[in-house]
């Protein structure tokens, strides 16, 4: 028990840390580069935090349980939309830039209708893969493309060398990812000592756990004022989790999806993705102010209370 509790005050500690660190080095990046601060989110920091879905999925798949790797990519876009964006909005209001209502919004609705039809159809196959694959390709052509740099960068930019800020990106990130295991290890240990179900801790703990750098760079990024990296991390992590992380089951262990995953998951997926989509539209100029993050975390606590009665775990 001390040595979980060890654990869980250091993997605390080092989240908070390198996440504060992680976003001055994507703000330098996107400086350095010419890069627009919701491209550097939508890229390089959503690629990075989903960075331990793409792996617990290839080893899934590789293991023979794809269903594993579809609940965790289904699991991790509720948890960005619900627990992330929701306690990213609680703790300061994020304003909503058009340019994302124009360009990447209709990236990410597209990408959830062709998941829905891929779930839908009963097999999730090598076609299913592929087209899913072929749509990231796109939309990163499309994100690149149509880029424009941050006339007025809001937010302290760091000053720092394109080389330092990278190599301060490859190091939080590492850094990030031990801490939230470290994190999720010590919390699951704990909650065994004090008697809680395994159900509970995957439902909570785990859950949660694969969405902590996530939610430690969106936070620390609202803070920071940083707001196109945060909701562009978030646009941009369940762009990846449907494009990047879906397909490796798709491909490497194709087969008939969960019932749950095509009925349950991927329906709470799709109405929180209308819900922000239709909140991002409806805003436009304005913000995600503290009611919709409220809003958005008492939405994911009904999910993961729906879970623990219908006795299922994404």
């Amino acid at each position: 028990m001390l040595i979980a509790f060890v654990a869980v005050a250091l993997g605390l500690a080092g989240l908070t840390w390198s996440a504060d660190r992680f976003v001055n080095a994507a703000a330098a990046t996107a400086s350095r580069t010419g890069l627009s601060a919701m491209l550097v989110g939508m890229t390089v920091v959503a690629l990075g935090t989903s960075a331990p879905e793409m792996v617990v999925a290839l080893f899934a798949a590789l293991d023979g349980l794809p269903d594993l790797a579809i609940g965790n990519a289904l699991g991790s876009n509720i948890a960005n939309i619900g627990l992330v964006l929701g306690a990213t909005a609680l703790a300061r209001p994020v304003p909503v830039p058009f340019s994302l209502v124009r360009r990447e919004l209709p990236l990410l609705l597209g990408a959830t209708g062709i998941t829905g039809y891929a779930l839908a159809n009963g097999v999730l196959g090598h076609f299913d893969g592929l087209v899913l694959l072929l749509l990231m390709v796109f939309s990163l052509w499309w994100l690149i493309r149509a880029d424009t740099p941050d006339a007025n960068p809001a937010g302290e930019i760091p000053d720092m060398t394109l080389k330092r800020a990278l190599s301060w990106l490859v190091v939080t990130l590492l850094l990030l990812s031990l801490s939230s295991r470290a994190l999720v290890w010590g919390a699951s240990e704990l909650a065994r000592g004090l008697g809680i179900s395994e159900l509970v801790i995957g439902l909570t703990v785990v859950a949660v756990g694969t969405s902590l750098p996530e939610l430690a760079a969106c936070v620390a990024s609202a803070l920071k004022r940083h707001h196109d990296l945060a909701i562009g991390n978030v646009i941009g992590s369940n762009l990846f989790n449907l494009l990047a992380v879906l397909p490796i089951p798709a491909l490497i262990a194709p087969g008939a999806p969960h019932p749950d995953a095509a009925g349950r998951d991927y329906r709470v997926m799709l109405l929180l993705t209308l819900a922000l989509a239709i909140l991002l539209l409806w805003q436009r100029q304005g913000r995600l102010g503290r009611l919709v993050g409220g809003a958005f975390l008492t939405t994911y606590a009904a999910y993961l209370v729906w879970l623990g009665v219908s006795g299922g775990a994404t």
